[in-house]
């Protein structure tokens, strides 16, 4: 659907309603879940709503005509100049607390809150939509003809069609006054130019990530936190750049959920990069597993073969014995077993249920053909049936 992605589905706004509750209701990007629709507001404090616009953008409006709206409603909003048109995406108590969330005062001044949006409105606002891909594909051409080192990610029209936010990316700071004033001739508007990062541009576009689930950027995202590979080398993973790398092409922002929790798992662990001195030779350190508690160590220095696993507890006592000058002649006390066991943990049977109910089956087919087999036998003598002779 259209609204889950880019802007509402204009079509489907009829004259009777400006809603579009059935499909903007959940699913688009930064939905959030209004759990505190049903509790009043209180006190005087401003009405306030969020209202969404194309993609990610989210601003916060007061409604100083106290219109009732509810989410999905379409309104016609202030903006600098004119009007703009967004759909109502959460209103209630809730508003006040995503505005502590992104750091806005309540007591400053917000834009207002027009009207819903009427008919004239809404032709407008779709005429404007339907200019903005053929604007992004003119406005990247005349940017490479000027030679400029930045690229159009994406055109967003003001609803009432005079003004545009032409989103870019560029590595370097660039001087595009030229530029605007050929838009400006192109055009006929009034120019905005937003410069975003690679990473709001893949929350802009959206897509599916290699979890299997809709990009993290795209549906809650809204601030963005460095990545760096200290993230993954706490959480032992492979510093592969494809791997590591998300849509975007820079660090998968995931990294950074569980790196606390593998920290607070490492404290204690001992120093991998002393090796450990035994009466077989010299043990190098090669990985961890940090939940089992389990490091693993080589003979090789170079060359990750013939691995030992050896708990972390042994391990420092290893190395309390080398400081001594001692060198144990046996590595581990007890044998780590890494035979994967499975065991029922939701109340099923073993793994040869399947096995035992189809020899159950194959017994009851074969009872039942004997049976068969004994009542069409017994259907063709007569004599042994006796109903049948009765009835003859």
């Amino acid at each position: 659907m259209a609204c889950c992605n880019n802007r509402a589905d204009l079509n489907d706004i009829s004259q009777e309603t400006k809603n579009i509750n059935a499909c903007c209701s959940s699913g688009f990007k930064l939905d959030v879940y209004n759990w505190l629709e049903n509790i009043p507001e209180v006190g005087n404090r401003k009405k306030l709503v969020e209202v969404r616009f194309k993609n990610t953008r989210k601003l916060f409006f007061e409604n100083v005509n106290d219109i009732k709206l509810i989410e999905g409603d379409v309104v016609a909003v202030e903006s600098s100049p004119g009007h703009d048109i967004g759909t109502v995406s959460l209103t209630g108590e809730l508003v006040y607390e995503q505005l502590r969330k992104n750091g806005f005062k309540t007591n400053g001044e917000f834009k207002k809150i027009y009207r819903k949006a009427k008919d004239n409105d809404i032709e407008k606002w779709k005429q404007a939509v339907d200019r903005e891909k053929h604007t992004m594909l003119r406005a990247r051409q005349i940017a490479a003809d000027l030679k400029l080192n930045m690229k159009i990610g994406d055109v967003e029209y003001q609803g009432d069609g005079t003004k545009a936010i032409f989103y870019y990316i560029a590595e370097e700071r660039v001087d595009f006054r030229e530029l605007i004033k050929k838009y400006a001739e192109e055009f006929k508007i009034r120019i905005e130019m937003k410069q975003i990062g690679v990473r709001q541009e893949a929350g802009r576009i959206g897509g599916i990530g290699p979890c299997g689930l809709e990009l993290c950027c795209s549906k809650w995202m809204n601030k963005f936190v460095s990545v760096t590979t200290t993230s993954a080398r706490h959480q032992e993973l492979s510093l592969h750049p494809q791997k590591l790398a998300g849509q975007c092409g820079k660090l998968k922002c995931c990294l950074n959920f569980e790196v606390d929790v593998y920290k607070d798992a490492q404290k204690g662990f001992p120093n991998k990069s002393l090796p450990l001195e035994v009466e077989d030779g010299t043990l190098y350190y090669v990985k961890l597993d940090v939940f089992k508690k389990v490091m693993w160590y080589s003979y090789d220095k170079n060359y990750a073969k013939n691995l030992t696993p050896i708990h972390v507890d042994r391990v420092r006592e290893i190395i309390q014995l080398n400081t001594k000058g001692e060198k144990p002649g046996k590595i581990i006390d007890e044998i780590i077993d890494e035979k994967v066991e499975f065991t029922s943990v939701v109340g099923q049977e073993s793994l040869t249920r399947f096995d035992n109910k189809n020899k159950s089956r194959k017994k009851k087919k074969n009872k039942y053909n004997k049976n068969r087999n004994k009542n069409h036998n017994n259907r063709n003598n007569p004599n042994k049936n006796p109903n049948k002779s009765k009835l003859v």
